[in-house]
């Protein structure tokens, strides 16, 4: 009897074991199953469908938003989208600018071009292109309601500031040390484009004329955007004509925000393809995800007189010694996501 009772404990031990030893590997087989359920997801180009340009882009609260101008040529007001993944976007409307709100006896009849987008002071300020002017503008939310940032109601920048240049394309840039610093400036009849520089005051909007520097690197046209890495400050900026190929993005590389610019080893890093699937790619915005640059641009969809341009983006990297590298055009970017 009792040698029945050591025989039914034995197995009673062991069955035991082996359910113990089942119920981990279930375990590790379920984790295995969810690593194996992971899909690569493609972002792929054009990254909204529709014809749109010279993107900015913010992400606030885990949302993307991207303003843009619309083709062609613009219109009375921007184009703002919403996503939470980068692949759904969801048209937005915002209040301001618009054609009518931003017009001085100066207004040429170019419309509503080129925002630049940027968080500080726990607000989100605006730059944007109307009528051959810079305005500015500043909200307590992406989507508005936003208003003029100046309260006399008049740009930010005048467009006979220097008659001699297009007063478009303006972006902001925060230096690690706080200073907060605007770029702008193009040419006119496609040709002799110049850069400025001016420190923004901590309101984001006033400065001092006095401190208006020209700083244009080699082959600079129009669109400039400041990347600082590694204690390098890479000028990045449009050359050539919107409308063809010779559209491109250049670069130029400083040791302060004014330069002096030595044009980056890899300049242009980002060119019409040999395919020509990515054709006149430029006036762009830079941004980083989970360590990751993102370049964020438009291209030409039809080479012809409509211009009409779309949003695209592909991966900005750097090599060991930190020089900016070549973007090799992939039709978008891959991202993993795990369900």
């Amino acid at each position: 009897m009792k040698e029945i009772n050591k025989n039914r404990l034995a197995i009673f031990f062991y069955s035991s074991l082996f359910l113990l030893g089942f119920t981990i590997n279930a375990c590790k087989l379920k984790k295995e199953n969810v690593a194996v359920k992971s899909e690569v997801i493609k972002i792929e180009n054009p990254v909204i469908k529709g014809h749109f340009a010279d993107p900015s882009i913010i992400k606030n609260d885990g949302k993307y938003y991207v303003y843009a101008t619309i083709d062609p040529w613009g219109g009375d007001e921007l184009a703002v989208f919403e996503s939470e993944d980068f692949i759904n976007w969801e048209r937005k409307k915002i209040n301001w600018p618009t054609l009518e709100a931003c017009q001085t006896e100066l207004s040429t009849s170019s419309r509503v071009w080129a925002p630049g987008v940027i968080k500080a002071n726990n607000k989100f300020y605006m730059y944007v292109s109307v009528g051959s002017e810079i305005w500015a503008g500043v909200s307590e939310n992406p989507l508005g309601p936003w208003k003029n940032a100046k309260a006399d109601n008049t740009p930010l920048i005048k467009g006979d500031m220097f008659p001699e240049y297009h007063m478009i394309d303006a972006e902001a840039f925060i230096d690690d040390d706080g200073t907060s610093y605007l770029y702008w400036g193009s040419g006119l009849n496609w040709k002799n484009g110049h850069c400025f520089i001016v420190p923004l005051n901590s309101d984001m909007v006033s400065f001092n004329e006095k401190n208006i520097r020209d700083i244009t690197p080699p082959h600079y046209f129009e669109a400039p955007f400041m990347l600082k890495k590694n204690n390098k400050y890479f000028l990045m900026y449009s050359e050539g004509k919107c409308i063809d190929e010779t559209y491109m993005v250049r670069y130029s590389v400083g040791d302060t925000p004014y330069g002096p610019w030595t044009e980056g080893e890899h300049s242009p890093v980002l060119s019409t393809s040999k395919d020509a699937t990515t054709l006149g790619p430029g006036h762009h915005t830079v941004f980083t995800e989970n360590n990751q640059d993102y370049i964020l641009y438009h291209r030409i969809k039809d080479n012809n007189d409509t211009l009409l341009r779309e949003i695209a983006i592909d991966s900005l990297n750097f090599d060991t010694k930190g020089n900016m590298l070549k973007v090799i055009p992939q039709g978008g970017v891959i991202r993993f996501s795990k369900r």
